[in-house]
């Protein structure tokens, strides 16, 4: 059985150009794997009207949203990641002589590669703060394991008793996990909960100590004398 009769630009090329070359409609059918109704049509459509393309690219519905509108389909989601299809639509169709359905708008969005997606919740972080840690970060890149088998780490956080999850989504792209507007900060809230402090190294974890009240300087260097420090000891007596 031949291919079917939709051929493409090069294998149309491929039919019209054995005929000239000698061979016969059963022997190009045979070398070609089409059909002997396909090779005779196609090279009656060349001789017949000069058709030299199978002009499959002008098949299909017009694409509604061209390069430009895909553009501005992109600030849209630039200047708001947590917009829903609606808004996005409806964003969009402002001042366009041809709107589009959310299905056209979501189509479009996936081609562009964007896609619907949980953010990463990362912590608050002032811009002082940030500035510390990538010079930290440069400053220790260069540590082996064997560096980092030496530190312990520490910090302090609040369990809520009640929280609301508050799910967003957002529009990114693969690539674009880690994007600054692709995040969702949080911060220590207020109310009911309980807040602990805890510590671990690349050896074992430490205690996990409850705190009654705000952790300052204070009362941080309170702790370390009865859980961090004799931890560190043992750890440096047995490795």
């Amino acid at each position: 059985m031949g291919k079917k009769s939709d051929l493409s630009n090069f294998e149309h090329g491929m039919v019209v150009g054995a005929r000239p070359a000698g061979l016969s409609i059963s022997q190009s059918a045979q070398l070609q794997g089409f059909s002997r109704t396909t090779i005779s049509r196609v090279y009656k459509e060349w001789y017949e009207k000069g058709k030299t393309s199978s002009m499959r690219q002008s098949c299909g519905r017009k694409c509604l949203v061209d390069a430009r509108g895909q553009r501005r389909m992109s600030r849209l989601i630039q200047a708001d990641r947590r917009a829903t299809l609606t808004e996005i639509t409806t964003r969009y169709n402002r001042g366009m002589q041809q709107s589009i359905c959310e299905a056209t708008t979501c189509t479009t969005l996936r081609r562009m590669g964007y896609n619907s997606r949980r953010p990463h919740r990362v912590p608050l972080i002032s811009t002082t703060n940030r500035k510390k840690r990538l010079q930290f970060a440069r400053a220790h890149q260069n540590w082996t394991v064997e560096d980092w088998k030496n530190v312990a780490w520490s910090d302090e956080s609040r369990f809520l008793l009640r929280h609301s999850d508050g799910r967003v989504r957002i529009w990114r792209k693969q690539n674009e996990d880690m994007d600054p507007s692709c995040l969702v900060t949080t911060m220590q809230a207020g109310g009911g909960g309980v807040m602990v402090w805890g510590m671990f190294s690349w050896h074992t974890l430490g205690p996990l100590v409850p705190i009654g009240h705000r952790l300052n300087a204070t009362a941080y260097l309170s702790i370390l004398p009865f859980h961090h420090i004799p931890k560190m000891l043992y750890w440096v007596e047995i490795w």
